[in-house]
């Protein structure tokens, strides 16, 4: 049975273009581990989730929300509700919630994000909703595989102004790092050994420039403070 890593290498052969050799990679995952997600195939339709589950370690810059992994059910409702018909969205808030396991599994992977400050000022759904957001992230960021940074506005001008990406890493070393971006116009996949590494020093700049752990849960601490007054 082909593993992720025979499928990469036979799509380099043949050239395979980088959409379909997501999808293909994405194929070879499920055929030797059916997952959870197939149960919500007409929400998750493309490859990520798939290889977001195989993954040993993640790392997520994000620029205007709180990460899918971290968010709670009606955060994740108030996100998805702006652009689905009524009909769509308990569903695909329950994928959500589904996917939110990942991070509590005995297998879990390291995650390790970083937030820029207006996605934890920002009081998506109102304050009773941003104030259980912020303090479910409290807690998430006491788990041992979880780490939460806060990029702050002081840090002014940053390397991450081009937009928020995911890295994904495997255990296996011959299974090559994804880099992937999501965009209203569809999903980006970035394979190129150059592109990831480039994506990785960006990410370790915008690291470098945030608040480390513990002064980032102070922050989020403060502006629960402030909403909850």
């Amino acid at each position: 049975m082909a593993s992720r890593s025979d499928v990469a290498a036979v799509c380099d052969l043949y050239g395979v273009n980088s959409a379909a050799r997501a999808g293909l990679i994405q194929l070879a995952a499920e055929v030797r581990q059916r997952g959870w997600w197939t149960a919500y195939a007409d929400v998750f339709t493309g490859s990520y989730i798939g290889l977001e589950d195989e993954a040993a370690l993640i790392k997520q810059w994000e620029v205007q929300l709180v990460p899918g992994l971290l968010q709670t059910e009606d955060y994740a409702r108030t996100v998805i509700s702006l652009h689905r018909p009524e009909e769509e969205v308990q569903r695909r808030v329950m994928a959500r919630m589904a996917r939110r396991t990942l991070l509590g599994r005995p297998d879990a992977p390291q995650f390790c994000a970083v937030l820029d400050e207006a996605a934890v000022r920002r009081p998506i759904g109102g304050a009773k909703v941003m104030l259980e957001q912020l303090e479910a992230l409290v807690v998430a960021a006491r788990r041992g595989n979880v780490e939460i940074r806060v990029l702050p506005f002081v840090a002014g001008e940053h390397a991450g102004l081009e937009g928020a990406f995911t890295i994904l890493s495997f255990a296996e070393e011959i299974d090559p790092d994804v880099v992937y971006v999501e965009g209203t116009a569809g999903d980006i996949y970035v394979e190129s050994s150059e592109q990831v590494e480039r994506c990785k020093l960006i990410f370790q700049r915008i690291s470098d420039a945030a608040l480390s752990p513990e002064e980032s849960l102070v922050l989020i601490s403060t502006v629960k403070d402030q909403l909850d007054k």
